[in-house]
């Protein structure tokens, strides 16, 4: 690790923090109903929203009306973005007559957006017309993201609650996260990416002029190709939700290691620090809705020391490169930052980010359910692209997606909860409320789904000869692109080894079923226990209650959330990337 990584991963978690700290307080407010002074500019619009529906905002549901809220509302999500792909020929706004996609695509990508997975088969500037990917993608993108942070909401008011069935009005926060939270920070995250370089138009592709011809003719002579098409259009605002909602899914095939998606070094760290500041401030949020700032500090430092050291070991990992590469006498010298050079593995890595940005990229994205990258993971070491895999297989829960993230940690803090309890021999209390037999029975529902959607398809695409025909490598390689496709879609990441040519019928029309599970068979668990909480007593802490905010807790915390991934998929990987490192070193 050079000084100038190092720099750039303090800077960075010191920005993620800091913002964390600072907006988490106002969340709270907007959730309470109290926006401050954005309810004088979107108060007008919030009223009128629910005067067209017929919502009234102060009417309260069960976890059952909420979960059917949702449910019904991701699913009508579903067949919107599905009609407008294959329908986009016949609609405005497609200056480059896009015709319709393709059914088995079309719905893998609808599952996707609607489940906040963003998980792309597709090359975005050469499918999706300009009016699919505003009404159909970044329409998502905002409701994808609300639905989960709406979810987060009612299950903190499950466990502040006391003896009620009220978790909230699913179709107010709905509202009020779209309005207060995520709009502003999107709209000035847009202008700031305008500012850096990134298209916001509806401007047909641009034409460059070719340094030389490329292509020839069936003779052999080289053909008149003196142009290339650029394509252009509204990237900014689809980006800066993409990123701020950790959707992830990018306006062009190659996501943010495309040079207009992410222009420039302070585009780069703009754009990164999205990824986790929405779920930061989640965290902080929560310890202000419970009146105890300290218990969202706690889970936020449990986030934070599993996902620092997999910076670091990812980052170490490339930085010592390939050593079937440096055998053959092939340079690895390589631009790292401003004036700064070192060896390393640079396959499929942008020379202006170097190895320190896209190691922190790779596992801030998967670590958050974002998805989004600035360089290739299929290109990484072995143990280096093992990282993102990992911190995908640890449920989605270290930061995570906004909302999803944290919801899926508490369910985590349930089980350290329970398991501490079983040590004494008392009956386990989190916040004041008794976890007994049913919130773990949905608990276990909850951290056993995810390893079954991830596991089961994945063996099912090994033994399948047209899963297998979509492979560009075989061998352990071969496996890890299989396994990598549907740990991300299982966890609603996004992000793929690109060796896999994954829009094909199989993988499409299963992976689209995995997402939507992995989505709302997680979802709706989760708010029976809020619902189950909601109605209990508070128990007054007395002194066997085990303190939930203290380092002891932080690091049970993290050790049941490591045991359980590793016991899940250590197997596995050790079937792909541990065992493609064993061979790279010569080990047989």
């Amino acid at each position: 690790m050079t000084e100038n990584a190092w720099v750039q991963c303090i800077a960075y978690f010191a920005a993620v923090i800091g913002f964390g700290a600072l907006y988490g307080p106002y969340m709270a407010r907007v959730y309470e109903g109290k926006p401050g002074w954005l309810g004088r500019v979107f108060g007008p619009v919030e009223s009128a929203l629910y005067r067209l529906s017929g919502v009234d905002p102060d009417e309260g549901m069960g976890w059952k009306t909420y979960a059917a809220a949702a449910l019904l509302f991701n699913m009508l999500g579903v067949f919107a973005v599905y009609a407008l792909q294959r329908l986009q020929g016949l609609l405005p706004l497609n200056p480059a007559g896009f015709g319709a996609v393709a059914a088995h695509s079309a719905f893998n990508t609808a599952a996707s957006f609607a489940t906040n997975t963003n998980w792309q088969g597709y090359g975005g500037e050469t499918t999706m017309s300009y009016l699919t990917q505003m009404l159909g993608l970044t329409v998502q993108n905002f409701l994808s993201a609300a639905a989960g942070m709406a979810v987060l909401a009612a299950f903190i008011r499950g466990l502040r609650a006391r003896e009620t069935e009220n978790l909230g009005n699913f179709w107010a926060d709905m509202v009020r996260t779209t309005l207060y939270i995520l709009l502003p920070l999107s709209l000035v995250m847009a202008v700031v990416l305008v500012w850096q370089g990134v298209p916001q138009d509806f401007k047909p592709a641009a034409k460059a002029a070719m340094v030389e011809t490329v292509h020839y003719d069936n003779n052999g002579k080289p053909a008149s190709t003196d142009e290339q098409d650029i394509p252009l259009g509204p990237a900014a605002s689809q980006i800066a939700i993409k990123q701020l909602g950790t959707n992830g899914g990018g306006y062009y095939n190659v996501n943010s290691a495309h040079p207009l998606e992410n222009p420039t070094p302070l585009s780069n760290f703009v754009e990164c620090w999205a990824i986790l500041a929405l779920a930061a401030a989640c965290c902080i949020m929560f310890g202000v809705m419970v009146e105890d700032r300290r218990q969202g500090w706690a889970i936020l430092a449990a986030m934070t020391v599993i996902l620092v050291p997999m910076v670091l070991f990812c980052a170490v990992c490339e930085q010592r490169g390939n050593p079937l590469v440096a055998a053959l006498g092939v340079s690895t010298q390589a631009v790292e930052g401003p004036a700064a050079t070192s060896g390393g593995n640079m396959e499929g890595k942008e020379v202006r980010f170097g190895i320190a940005d896209s190691a922190l990229w790779a596992v801030t994205t998967t670590a958050a359910s974002n998805g989004s990258v600035d360089s290739m993971h299929d290109s990484y070491t072995p143990l280096g692209g093992l990282i993102p895999l990992f911190m995908m297989q640890l449920g989605e829960v270290v930061y995570g997606g906004v909302g999803s993230g944290l919801y899926g940690m508490l369910v985590f803090v349930l089980v350290a909860v329970f398991v501490a309890g079983l040590m004494v021999g008392r009956t386990p209390e989190y916040l004041g409320k008794k976890i007994e037999a049913f919130e773990m029975k949905m608990a276990s529902v909850v951290v056993l789904i995810m390893p079954i959607l991830a596991l089961v398809p994945t063996a099912l695409a090994v033994v399948s000869a047209s899963a297998k025909a979509s492979l560009a490598n075989p061998g352990a390689h071969g496996f890890s692109e299989i396994l990598y496709a549907f740990t991300s879609m299982a966890n609603n990441n996004g992000s793929a080894f690109a060796g896999l040519t994954a829009n094909v019928p199989f993988y499409d029309i299963l992976g689209g079923f995995v997402m939507l599970l992995g989505r709302y068979w997680i979802m709706v668990p989760t708010l029976a226990i809020a619902g189950s909480l909601s109605r209990k007593k508070i128990v007054p802490a007395g002194e066997g209650t085990l303190p939930t905010h203290t380092p002891l807790f932080v690091g049970l915390l993290v050790g049941v959330v490591l045991i359980v991934g590793a016991l899940t998929f250590v197997p596995a990987l050790a079937l792909g990337p541990v065992a493609e490192h064993l061979m790279m070193i010569g080990v047989r």
